[in-house]
């Protein structure tokens, strides 16, 4: 059985930030589970272009509010607690925070837990 605490991952490989976003990536590969879990903080203004170039992403919001576009279309989702959106066809996307966001992503595959986005903003 495997049990953490956000405070387990605090200052690991599985801690990870940039500006106005803060991930936390409690399980990755070496966890055997096969998929990874993340709790991810968006504050308030913050914009990413994100393409899932080899994994498959779902993301449900907990708390605020924003948005999450479709690039190849052009086609904008509102996001707010209860909303589930998942990048099924590795879409790129960008996503905007109008409040600060609470998210909990899944991604398959696991993430090895030290990954950082390219600049095309691809994982």
């Amino acid at each position: 059985m495997i049990v953490k605490s956000l405070e387990d991952i605090v200052g690991t490989k599985g801690d990870a930030h940039g500006d106005k976003w803060h991930s936390l990536r409690l399980l990755h590969h070496e966890d055997g589970m096969g998929v990874t879990l993340t709790d991810s903080i968006l504050e308030a203004g913050f914009e990413m272009d994100l393409w899932q170039k080899h994994h498959y992403e779902a993301c449900y919001c907990l708390e605020g509010e924003g948005t999450v576009e479709e690039l190849d279309n052009g086609k904008i989702h509102e996001i707010s607690p209860g909303t589930l959106y998942a990048m099924n066809n590795h879409d790129r996307h960008r996503i905007r925070a109008k409040t600060r966001m609470r998210i909990v992503c899944t991604f398959f595959p696991a993430l090895t837990g030290d990954e950082v986005h390219d600049a095309d903003g691809s994982l």
